[in-house]
């Protein structure tokens, strides 16, 4: 039977709390990889303890948005760390995402599609026009022309995002029940993998409190 993945989002810079994380988290029912953003690999001792995690799988949430010269030149940087997944945002335009592409090596580019602590008010506020689906759509056919390996969107678009994107598709935004925190459009764990993520991106529902029982009642509710 295949195994239901997610990546557990280690947001924190503190080492002894992700040690727990990792440590709390061992589980062979569930394939499980670790979700690094900006604020560990921004910290002063994040870098060098990714550089010594083995057999894990590492993804680098460092959200790239810049000019492609710049976006390519961040991932030749973090290169020697090895890190399994990097996501770029889409809207860095095409040339970056090749450019990412490019030099990108092993490491499996995923773009990012519309945050899903953005709702349609938020995006109207930014000053886009165009539907909030149409979009995340629009985004999805340029990761594929960027020939990128894998897309982040919201569980909610993943049926849209599949008709034009064939590889993998992470989801975050994810939650056990209506405790949406600073999240907009969310999806509980079952019916994200319905709709058809690949990965789901699960921080406090499993993070905050007792992590293993956390993991235990993902674990039960997937089963139901």
């Amino acid at each position: 039977m295949k195994k239901n993945k997610i990546f557990v989002a280690c947001d924190s810079s503190n080492i002894s709390r992700i040690k727990l994380i990792i440590n709390k988290t061992k589980n062979s029912k569930i394939k499980i990889g670790y979700k690094f953003g900006l604020e560990f690999l921004n910290s002063k001792n994040g870098r060098n303890f990714i550089s010594k995690l083995k057999n894990k799988i590492i993804f680098a949430d460092l959200k790239l948005h810049d000019i492609p010269n710049t976006c390519a030149s961040a991932v030749k940087a973090i290169k020697d760390l090895n890190v399994n997944y990097l996501t770029v945002h889409v809207s860095s335009g095409l040339n970056a995402l090749k450019a990412v592409k490019k030099v990108s090596g092993k490491t499996k580019i995923a773009g990012v599609t519309i945050l899903t602590s953005i709702d349609k008010n938020s995006l109207k506020e930014i000053g886009f026009t165009k539907n909030l689906k149409e979009l995340v759509r629009h985004q999805a056919k340029l990761a594929n022309k960027a020939k990128l390996d894998a897309l982040v969107c919201s569980a909610q678009e993943v049926p849209i995002v599949k008709k034009v994107f064939k590889k993998e598709i992470i989801t975050p935004g994810i939650r056990f029940n209506s405790e949406t925190h600073d999240q907009k459009r969310i999806l509980t764990p079952k019916k994200a993998y319905k709709n058809g993520s690949d990965w789901l991106v699960i921080g406090r529902p499993i993070t905050k409190g007792n992590i293993k029982k956390n993991l235990n009642k993902l674990i039960d509710h997937l089963n139901q």
